[in-house]
């Protein structure tokens, strides 16, 4: 018997921002209306909730604790092909520190206050009252997901909540220190036939970089949303072909840069994208 729905359902009734995920941990990819958001897009809300559309699309974005959303046909249908439960920390009023193996582990044990504790297959999530921006690889093993990103629902853990440290803020906020791009490789499979762009030339892709750093150029306000909203926009139309690289990658960066974002902010509206995208 699937009791996910049911353990969902009663997860949101507490209060929390829930999801289903799939197999690989992912949430479901968006709906065809709302393919490279076309409906306006959620993930670059602070806030969690459903979609316009009645699908759980957007990643962390569709987190919700609406009832009504999460029995309705198009969510039943996804909690029966989910495999695991996924939550928004941020839309809970919390953090997770991500600890992914054990070394990492250890030095959260050194220099972290005890708080609540739930094992993963590799290592241990630590959950602190308070909310901060989301980031990978704050440090070697330890990612923080918080606002803006999703975490698998293992259990209730042990221990008490405590306040979110100091220390785990300076880390979200820590700036690299360098001014110069930092690049992320799209880490997607190619596909079969060589990972050859699949579209009409490579003119095709170098066009689509151009405009995308005009985009960029060319924002007058609400700068980190535009941003966002043409990295995923990059990464729907080339993350799967296997053409993009490194090159193309510091141009937008470069381009978002020159707008004022940090290479930080760049770097997380990048690993956001492809999340939304379930890459």
């Amino acid at each position: 018997m699937n009791t996910i729905p049911t353990t969902a359902l009663g997860l949101a009734e507490t209060g929390l921002p829930v999801l289903p995920l799939r197999a690989d941990k992912r949430p479901f990819g968006n709906c065809r209306a709302c393919d490279d958001l076309a409906c306006g897009g959620r993930p670059n809300m602070a806030t969690p909730g459903p979609c316009a559309c009645p699908w759980p699309c957007h990643g962390w974005a569709a987190a919700t604790t609406n009832p009504t959303v999460l029995a309705s046909p198009q969510w039943t249908a996804a909690w029966r092909r989910a495999r695991t439960i996924g939550y928004h920390p941020g839309g809970a009023g919390v953090t997770v520190v991500d600890l992914d193996n054990a070394e990492a582990v250890v030095w959260a044990r050194a220099t972290l206050p005890p708080t609540v504790t739930v094992a993963t297959t590799r290592g241990q999530h630590w959950i602190y009252r308070g909310t901060v921006r989301s980031v990978n690889k704050v440090r070697e093993g330890v990612d923080i997901k918080s606002t803006m990103s999703y975490a698998r629902w293992l259990g209730p853990g042990t221990g008490s909540l405590a306040e979110l440290p100091d220390v785990v803020r300076a880390l979200a906020e820590k700036e690299p220190s360098t001014a110069r791009p930092v690049t992320r490789a799209v880490a997607v499979p190619a596909p079969a036939g060589g990972g050859e762009c699949r579209h009409r030339s490579p003119a095709y892709l170098e066009r689509g970089i151009a405009m995308a750093e005009q985009r960029i150029a060319d924002a007058a306000s609400a700068v980190h949303a535009t941003v966002y909203r043409t990295f995923l926009a990059v990464l729907s139309a080339h993350g799967r072909c296997g053409c993009l690289t490194e090159a193309h990658i510091g141009r937008l960066f470069t381009a978002a840069q020159a707008k004022g974002e940090s290479p930080r902010h760049c770097e997380v509206a990048w690993s956001n994208a492809a999340t939304a995208l379930g890459m």
